[in-house]
């Protein structure tokens, strides 16, 4: 028979399994909540060992500024046999190499100088004439990446720009040697020809961007005059004159990447964006007789020397409009590794109100706990 009070007796949830319930909640929620901690706290520290470094970074590079933003002497030549030091080259392949060479009157020797001023090398030029050797340019080689070096043999105190002097002038160019070995090498010989008929020069420069040759005349009207595009050794090249150049420049060279190039005086130097486009005067160190330029392989400065024994070789620091713009800094990575958190919201650290996830998860556990415990209140009833 049924019963006789009519009611449905409701089953009843065990206590023991609300409890294994609420264990579960806690064991899957809470180290959810603590990874999600971890990540941020590493987080956070990895963002305050950046910041460190970067300001030991700034520190360190304000403290090279101050010391290269000052002239001053780098080395002198100790070489006995380099007595008119005529030209400077700074090797494009060997660091700390600068490449020197007399005036008219010795061999065709150029002189592989180190920072100490000591020679590291003695290269002569076995097909080549000395007759007025007055430059030295150093460029690399855009197919190889070999370094390249051109001698110019253009002095000629004969010429008036009327008439005169020699009818043609040599530039040799030579394949930089691997290594800093006395050795003899082999060069390339062009012959020039002023369109405007033979000058005295003393500068040469080379393009880095285009390979093109300049030759800067030494005259109290002088110019800047480009090779054709293109040299050739079975017939003289014409010289053709592409602007005008301070009186009497004793040197000249480019910067390194082609950004600017510069023309030396006895008295100072000055910085071109290209012919005629001045960038700006460079004050120079009181020199005996100032005879010589190079850009530094990074172009932030210049070195200039002079003739005679024991002769120095100058740093002089660029001004800011002149040197090359500084190349896009990589973006830091950290080499601390970083926790995951087991959800992809604990990767900004903040949840969608804007309250931190640790707390958010903490909160979802709680609440998850709470309400398992009410339920076994209601069912202990």
């Amino acid at each position: 028979m049924g019963s006789a009070t009519g009611r449905t007796r409701t089953s009843r949830i065990p206590r023991a399994a609300l409890a294994l319930l609420a264990v579960a909640v806690a064991g899957t929620v809470l180290p959810t909540a603590t990874a999600t901690a971890t990540a941020t706290a590493t987080a956070a520290a990895d963002a305050a060992d950046a910041e460190t470094a970067d300001a030991q970074t700034a520190e360190t590079a304000q403290t090279a500024a101050r010391a290269d933003d000052r002239e001053r002497l780098l080395f002198r030549i100790r070489d006995e046999r380099v007595g008119e030091s005529s030209g400077l080259a700074v090797s494009p392949t060997h660091k700390g190499i600068v490449y020197t060479h007399n005036d008219s009157g010795n061999g065709p020797q150029i002189y592989a100088i180190g920072q100490d001023g000591r020679t590291r090398a003695t290269f002569t030029i076995g097909n080549a004439e000395a007759r007025d050797w007055e430059g030295i340019a150093a460029s690399t080689d855009r197919a190889t990446g070999r370094g390249v070096l051109w001698i110019a043999d253009t002095g000629d105190n004969l010429a008036d720009g009327g008439g005169g002097g020699w009818p043609d002038v040599s530039v040799y160019k030579v394949a930089e040697p691997g290594t800093m070995r006395d050795a003899t090498l082999r060069a390339v010989r062009y012959r020039l020809r002023y369109a405007d008929g033979p000058r005295n020069a003393e500068g040469v420069m080379v393009d880095p961007r285009t390979g093109r040759l300049y030759i800067v005349s030494k005259e109290f009207s002088g110019g800047v005059y480009a090779a054709p595009a293109k040299l050739r050794t079975d017939k003289v090249n014409v010289l053709r004159r592409v602007g005008s150049a301070p009186l009497m420049a004793t040197d000249a060279a480019y910067a390194p990447d082609g950004s600017s190039f510069v023309i030396r005086t006895y008295f100072s130097a000055s910085v071109y964006r290209s012919p005629g486009k001045l960038i700006a005067h460079v004050t120079m160190p009181p020199l005996r007789q100032a005879e010589s330029i190079a850009y530094t392989q990074d172009g932030a400065a210049l070195l200039t020397g002079s003739e005679g024994k024991d002769s120095p070789v100058y740093r002089v620091p660029l001004p800011a409009a002149a040197r090359p713009a500084p190349s896009p800094r990589p973006a830091r990575t950290s080499a601390r590794p970083r926790a995951v958190s087991a959800t992809s919201g604990a990767d900004s650290g903040d949840g969608a109100l804007g309250v931190p996830m640790p707390v958010l998860w903490l909160a979802v556990a709680l609440g998850a706990i709470g309400i398992i415990g009410f339920i076994a209140h209601r069912a202990g009833r």
